[in-house]
């Protein structure tokens, strides 16, 4: 269901929802470009993508379809790997970066449920559990390896030259695999075992 639909059904779920994705998008995003700014490569700070207004990372064409059929994306963060002082660790690190942002909002949410002690039905753990899933969910998918998302980047920076040659020509394509993919399911269980992990690892810090 996409978010236009649930908000003229349920419009307090929509609040309860749409809110927490655009922050986690947003930290996914600023993630990669504070660890790209820290690694030498000032791009994202320079053109002004350091920043949680929100303006700056929406993208008309990922929030249109957010909201038409529940699947959307932001505005990626611009990298300049030339800039990077260590261009394979770079990679690595800044590709990893959003996904490990993720995990510590899912992290802290959940740890501040359970700090808070509140009632599993009362609205601050709703809201909690909420931005909790939606992290878990975002790191998820975005630990696919298949480009753009960011775990064919990670596989990038660890693969030998003949499997970078690949995920670079595979790349014109990426999206529109990725979206046919989604679309038919066949990612689902893919998604469901990266979710697992996350949660598995996340619980096992939990106090």
């Amino acid at each position: 269901m996409g978010l236009l639909s649930l908000l003229m059904k349920d419009p307090l779920s929509f609040i309860l929802i749409a809110i927490p994705l655009l922050y986690a998008i947003i930290f996914h995003e600023l993630a990669h470009g504070w660890v790209a700014y820290r690694m030498g490569d000032p791009t994202a700070k320079n053109l002004g993508r350091l920043s949680l207004n929100p303006i700056r990372h929406l993208d008309p064409m990922g929030t249109i379809m957010l909201f038409l059929v529940g699947f959307g994306w932001a505005k990626p963060v611009p990298v300049n790997f030339a800039n990077l002082r260590d261009r394979r660790k770079g990679m690595i690190l800044v590709a990893s970066a959003g996904i490990v942002m993720n995990m510590i909002l899912a992290f802290s949410a959940l740890f501040l449920s359970r700090l808070l002690s509140v009632p599993e039905s009362s609205m601050p753990a709703v809201v909690l559990h909420i931005f909790a899933k939606i992290n878990i969910i975002l790191a998820a998918f975005n630990l696919i390896p298949i480009p753009p998302l960011d775990g064919s980047k990670i596989l990038l920076g660890f693969a030998p030259p003949n499997i970078q040659a690949y995920l670079l020509r595979l790349e014109r394509f990426g999206f529109l695999i990725v979206i046919g993919l989604l679309f038919t399911g066949a990612l689902d269980p893919v998604i469901n075992f990266f979710q697992w992990m996350i949660l598995s690892i996340i619980q096992l810090l939990l106090p």
